[in-house]
């Protein structure tokens, strides 16, 4: 056991450098979208469909952003998925002015569907599209995002667009929670190999922006397909690249923008719902998982304290913890720099590993206790 504390502080440095080189690879290959002026000569109609659920917040200056889009072929498609705020009347005050929005009404929930799945499959359902755009109600679009986004699919020939937006934060429960969301994928899966090996498991895919040819989105069964899976956006990046289609993740922080949360509730609600979910319900994995990624990030930290209260590690070195907390830090700086985050925020990450393992640990018992829930509906635990 003590060979083991003897390499103990080499394996966390070197989990950390890994972790700089992966993180290091998909910010140097994740490609910005590109502003673009020209159109095809038939230029593909597109459907943009919005779900909807007590949305009152956000719905306006995110139909919008959608209605004004420097494009020549599109519908927008908004489902008020029963609503009991402002959602259906502040719909109906933009449709006045904009006879092109649609508004539909939700159907009743059947068994075996969440919520919004449901709803996107309603609007699939309804839309008249080549293209479907699935987004966000806490979303907004710079104008020329579609056209730039249909650039990109026609020009890389891809069947799944999807673009990672800026997240807007604003309270510190949000500063402190919101950009882990990105520093965790980018920094543990080598997104960057999805392209050239096109393997589904190092996919990420933001349900925040999906734009598929309606063709694949049927081939790989739409929403039916992925009805009771929480994270539905990620399933639907692994099948489209299982099926054999092609897929894409571009940065789109400089043409769509997102605020996902409101305060520390709203955030701690979210991780909460989705955490445990990306891990399929491999409960032994998933604690091991966050376990380490506690003592990778914390125990650096708590080994310099306890040097300067004077107390010494004899198989953790101060030297050595200071070369870990210096690469925790620059993995943090190098992805919130590159998705727009306040750059101060990096330097607050201790704070938000600890925030993050206990979510992490929330949303597992949860799930199993049957108690995870989103916006007025359980959801299930998960089986596969």
């Amino acid at each position: 056991m003590s060979s083991y504390w003897q390499v103990h502080p080499y394996t966390i440095i070197g989990f950390l450098l890994f972790s700089l080189l992966i993180a290091l690879g998909n910010v140097l290959f994740l490609r910005r979208l590109r502003a673009t002026h020209s159109l095809l000569a038939q230029p593909p109609f597109v459907s943009i469909l919005v779900p909807a659920r007590n949305e009152a917040l956000n719905i306006e200056r995110c139909v919008r952003s959608l209605l004004a889009q420097s494009y020549p072929s599109f519908e927008v498609l908004v489902l008020d998925d029963h609503s009991t705020d402002e959602t259906p009347a502040i719909l109906a005050e933009i449709q006045n002015a904009n006879p092109q929005l649609k508004i539909l009404r939700g159907e009743p929930l059947p068994a075996g569907w969440l919520g919004k799945h449901w709803a996107c499959h309603q609007l699939a359902r309804a839309a008249q599209g080549e293209l479907f755009l699935f987004t966000d109600a806490d979303t907004w679009h710079e104008a020329n995002a579609l056209r730039d986004s249909i650039a990109a699919l026609t020009q890389e020939r891809v069947d799944l667009l999807t673009l990672f937006p800026h997240e807007a934060v604003v309270t510190w429960g949000e500063k402190l929670t919101v950009p882990v969301l990105g520093f965790a994928p980018f920094s543990f899966i080598p997104v960057f190999l999805t392209r050239w090996f096109g393997v589904p498991r190092f996919s990420i895919t933001i349900g925040q922006f999906m734009l598929f040819r309606q063709s694949v989105y049927e081939a790989i069964g739409g929403y039916e397909a992925v009805r009771s899976h929480p994270l539905d956006d990620v399933k639907f990046g692994r099948r489209v690249l299982s099926h054999g289609f092609k897929w894409l993740l571009a940065d789109g922080t400089h043409h769509v923008h997102c605020r996902m949360y409101r305060d520390f509730r709203s955030s701690a609600a979210g991780l909460t719902r989705s955490l445990f979910a990306f891990f399929t319900n491999n409960v032994l994995l998933y604690v091991f998982a966050w376990t380490w990624i506690g003592i990778v990030f914390l125990e650096p930290i708590l080994i310099l304290i306890l040097h300067g209260l004077g107390f010494q590690s004899p198989f953790f070195p101060a030297a050595l913890a200071w070369v870990a907390v210096l690469e925790a830090a620059l993995l943090f700086l190098l992805i919130y720099l590159r998705f727009r985050f306040p750059v101060y925020l990096a330097f607050f990450y201790p704070l938000s590993v600890v925030i993050l393992v206990w979510l992490a640990f929330r949303s597992l018992v949860s799930t199993l206790r049957g108690k995870a829930g989103w916006k007025d509906r359980s959801l299930p635990t998960l089986r596969s």
